[in-house]
């Protein structure tokens, strides 16, 4: 069997290609390279120059040959336009994701299929096996990394059947150390190399100059929510009030929880109750491998109506006007213009472009005079305005459902798909590394709904949300709202 492996020239890929060797496999080395230009990449990291040298004396030590492809064109079309076009929505696209759907396993995988490839191995750190459906054919399925500190599997997670059917994990049953321990025992060129940064294949950047070759600059406002605008809101009152409405108790144990219990996923691994561990294999006790049962009823999740589904899932928009007024200043009471005070928020700074900042965001925002973390919690495009709050627990981070529209929803088990009106418990993430989360997907005819358990921190649109079963990804889906 012929084996082709896209080697980077980091550990993990290096490792991979040394197993398949080892196992017996006919295997092959193709280096590629996907983009040319330096602007806003910070100078030294992810060169491409240098992980090509380090894969080919890779390949050379463990005996394989080495090809090389320039797959530019297709990067720039199939991933850079596509992050500029969503950026440009005020929407924040996941490049890792795209680049492994449209480049790593079609573009890269047609061409090592040219070169005579059975199968495309990767040093991404998840599991596949397969399995033979009802009808008899076989059903690839793909699982997270032994490592939990290192799985990779959502990266994949716009991976089809097709393409599922070809790839092959290596490193996925592995944690990173042993990776470590068996490239010095290999003595590969790669065993003490960095792991890469920033965007694929294109390296660590300075994200509003990357963009800003094709985004313009354009300064505004950004404006700090106080907490008053949510007591006085009447979109956040509703979903409360709808949330709290759905508990199985009927909310007879006390209030609904609005806000995130904030865990930060690089530095602790463990679900939202610090009492326990995160267990990356799921419950088995509970569907989906949920922690623990759903504290909202099916049957009052089951008889909420379209309206009511799409207000949960729709974040609070922000509208507070500033009026100005006249004073005078001074000895000589020159004439001067100030906003009045008011109860909802305070225009606390200046940006370059809404189109260049993320929710969640916290650095690069340049506003001090505060105790804690100011975060962006909504950018208004069309205004060209950044909202932002203060500290983890801000309103304004947290929310607990979210929409996939009906084009964007993607069944990695094609067998299995969600009907119309079915109900099922997945445990959910939003974003790279953050621990599963309990939830509950609801489909209707206008889109697959997310009901966390839990209240989640920085819910953002254009970002993928993939739902799993127990330690199995069953599917994904792009975040609308």
């Amino acid at each position: 069997m012929k084996v082709c492996i896209g080697l980077s020239g980091g550990v993990d890929s290096s490792v991979a290609a040394y197993l398949l060797k080892k196992a017996g496999y006919d295997v092959f080395a193709l280096f590629m390279q996907n983009w040319h230009d330096t602007t806003g990449t910070l100078h030294g990291d992810c060169e491409w120059e240098e992980d090509r040298f380090v894969a080919e004396m890779v390949a050379r030590k463990i005996g394989i040959p080495f090809y090389f492809v320039d797959l530019s064109a297709e990067y720039r079309k199939r991933v850079v336009d596509y992050m500029f076009d969503e950026y440009s929505k005020g929407r924040t696209p996941n490049p890792d994701v795209l680049c492994n759907r449209e480049i790593k396993f079609d573009a890269f995988m047609k061409c090592a299929m040219k070169l005579g490839a059975d199968y495309v191995a990767t040093g991404h750190y998840c599991r596949k096996d397969v399995i033979t459906g009802t009808d008899g054919k076989p059903v690839y399925r793909i699982f997270a990394g032994s490592d939990p500190n290192k799985d990779q599997s959502y990266f994949l997670c716009q991976l089809t059947q097709e393409q599922l059917s070809r790839a092959m994990f290596p490193v996925g049953g592995l944690d990173k150390p042993e990776v470590r321990r068996i490239a010095h025992e290999a003595d590969l060129p790669s065993a003490d190399k960095k792991d890469s940064q920033g965007i694929c294949f294109v390296g660590k950047v300075d994200l509003p100059s990357f963009l800003q070759q094709k985004l313009m600059p354009k300064e505004g406002n950004v404006v700090e929510v106080y907490d008053a605008y949510f007591q006085d809101n009447a979109h956040y009152s509703l979903v409360h009030d709808i949330l709290l409405s759905l508990r199985t108790d009927g909310g007879a144990s006390g209030d609904i929880k609005m806000v995130t219990d904030y865990i930060s996923e690089t530095k602790s691994l463990k679900v939202n109750d610090p009492v326990h561990e995160y267990n990356a294999a799921g419950d088995p006790a509970n569907e989906g491998g949920c922690s623990a049962p759903s504290p909202f009823s099916e049957d009052r999740i089951m008889a909420l109506s379209d309206d009511s589904l799409t207000a949960l899932s729709t974040p609070v928009r922000y509208d507070i006007k500033f009026e100005t007024e006249t004073y005078r200043s001074g000895k000589r009471h020159v004439k001067k213009t100030r906003y009045r005070d008011n109860p909802y928020g305070k225009i606390v700074g200046r940006h370059d472009g809404a189109q260049f900042y993320t929710i969640g965001q916290r650095k690069g925002l340049n506003i001090g005079g505060h105790k804690d973390s100011v975060f962006v919690i909504d950018t208004d495009i069309e205004n060209n305005i950044i909202y932002v709050g203060e500290g983890h627990t801000h309103r304004g981070l947290s929310r607990s459902c979210l929409r996939v529209a009906p084009g964007d929803i993607h069944w990695i088990r094609e067998d299995i798909p969600m009907k119309d009106g079915e109900i099922r418990r997945y445990r959910v993430r939003i974003r790279y590394r953050q621990p599963l989360q309990d939830a509950t997907l609801v489909m209707r005819p206008n889109g697959l709904y997310i009901l966390f358990d839990t209240p989640q921190r920085g819910i953002t649109p254009g970002q993928f949300a993939a739902w799993y079963d127990r330690d199995e990804m069953i599917g994904s889906g792009v975040i609308s709202r």
